[in-house]
């Protein structure tokens, strides 16, 4: 009865979160996920009831985004038929490095304010400076799913602080780039978006009418012998099994490498969901040497996806501890400051020298995403380019296929992270800074060649 009141719970918020959507107009301009909405009515409950409900029904959101960060990595790949890799690098070359130069700087920054102010003034744990680049580029789910590190690395804390990072990136992501976009049509810089003014009511109330509702997937299997969701969710599965296969052999391999990688205590304490992807991708392409990747429908893997971070995400908010919180308000107010600054560097003065001709479209994607989620960088792009008639949508689409093993979530986030906990921050502001060098000198002589 208690996973029961749980699980009903977060769906109530879910669905509070979306009737609130539909009726609060302030809500609809700021274009904030019912998700996220419904976690912050969840963390309201818990501080304002949290005495009058039993502690069981709230205790299990602790353990959901952990969970089913799994999920979501696991299915980025699957049912893709991916191009040619010379096709996605001549279109999303440009993308890619300035994405990455973005991400990077995150850490630059993230970890510069914490050396150069941060630790001196408050004391803070100089991994305090990577929730930059976990709560911004990474979001929610890269938070949940490095919980159980922050635990080991003695900084339990780092949870609640990186959600709330994660939170205040999405809305500023939202704010902030729907400022720029005004900006940009004044300056003339994009022409023929649909404002809020010129959307119906349906599209405010992110409601699709009756006639016009697009499906949600293909079914590739015949009900009779499996149900294609339960189909789709136990491919997932195995994707998930893969990557907790994968987790094994890294702790197995802890136990014999020498003592000074053994010592860097990466292989111990690697999260899992990175590994859940690499899962994902070595499935799709087993599947597809079998001729029979036909059977996986990525449409359908994006419903399953973004379901499963509707509900983490509301767990995520619901059950940030807001004493941390108030612990760190300042620091955290601070590195704000400079990590969205830093953002809207990227997009007025980077992108501009960077891009091809669609710099501003590509540039608020990019914006959107790395102080938020994917999904908010889709939703400024459509912004700007409802229709798809630039190149924008593409190279955002096939440099996260680049990008996403690395940064936000993937490899280098987790490994950056043990990394700081065992041997500080300047080291990695260091490498930081030496790979945004890198990136630069790499567009410079082999990707502006391609843009000409």
């Amino acid at each position: 009865m208690t996973a029961v009141m749980s699980f009903a719970l977060l769906c109530l918020l879910l669905v509070c979160g979306k009737v609130l959507r539909v009726y609060v107009p302030l809500l609809q301009r700021l274009y904030l996920p019912s998700s996220v909405i419904g976690g912050v009515l969840g963390l309201i409950l818990i501080r304002c009831c949290g005495d009058w409900l039993p502690a069981a029904w709230i205790a299990p959101w602790n353990e959901v985004p952990g969970f089913l960060i799994n999920v979501v990595f696991a299915s980025l790949f699957l049912g893709v038929a991916v191009p040619g890799i010379g096709r996605i690098w001549r279109i999303a070359a440009p993308q890619f490095c300035y994405g990455q130069i973005i991400a990077w700087g995150q850490y630059v920054v993230g970890l510069g304010v914490v050396l150069l102010l941060l630790k001196p003034l408050f004391g803070v744990h100089e991994v305090f400076g990577t929730l930059l680049e976990i709560g911004f580029e990474g979001g929610h789910g890269t938070v949940g799913g490095l919980a159980s590190t922050f635990e080991a690395l003695g900084f339990p804390e780092g949870r609640d602080l990186g959600y709330t990072v994660a939170t205040v990136g999405m809305i500023t992501g939202v704010v902030c780039g729907m400022i720029l976009i005004n900006y940009a049509v004044l300056r003339g810089w994009v022409k023929g978006i649909r404002s809020f003014r010129d959307q119906t009511r349906a599209e405010r109330c992110g409601i699709w009418p009756k006639n016009q509702q697009p499906p949600a997937g293909r079914q590739t299997v015949q009900a009779d012998s499996i149900d294609s969701l339960a189909f789709h969710v136990a491919i997932l599965g195995l994707a998930v099994l893969a990557g907790y296969l994968f987790k094994q052999v890294f702790i197995g391999l802890n136990q014999v490498v020498p003592d000074a990688i053994r010592n860097l205590r990466v292989l111990e304490s690697f999260p899992l969901f990175p590994l859940c992807m690499l899962g994902g991708v070595l499935l799709q392409v087993v599947m597809s040497r079998l001729r029979i990747d036909f059977l996986v429908d990525h449409g359908q893997m994006q419903r399953i996806s973004g379901a499963t971070l509707d509900f983490l995400v509301v767990a995520a908010v619901a059950s940030i501890r807001l004493e941390f919180v108030l612990d760190y308000f300042w620091p955290l107010l601070i590195m704000f400051v400079f990590g969205i600054l830093w953002n809207l560097f990227g997009v007025l003065v980077l992108a501009p020298r960077l891009l091809p001709e669609t710099w501003f479209e590509q540039s608020i994607a990019e914006f959107g995403q790395s102080t938020g989620v994917t999904a908010t960088g889709l939703l400024l792009l459509r912004t700007v380019d409802p229709e798809s008639k630039t190149i924008a949508p593409q190279a955002f689409g096939y440099k996260q296929l680049l990008h996403e093993p690395i940064m936000g979530g993937g490899l280098w986030t987790s490994t950056a992270l043990v990394l700081v906990a065992n041997h500080g921050a300047l080291p990695i502001w260091l490498i930081s800074a030496g790979v945004i060098i890198f990136w630069l000198f790499f567009w410079r002589f082999l990707v502006k060649p391609l843009m000409h």
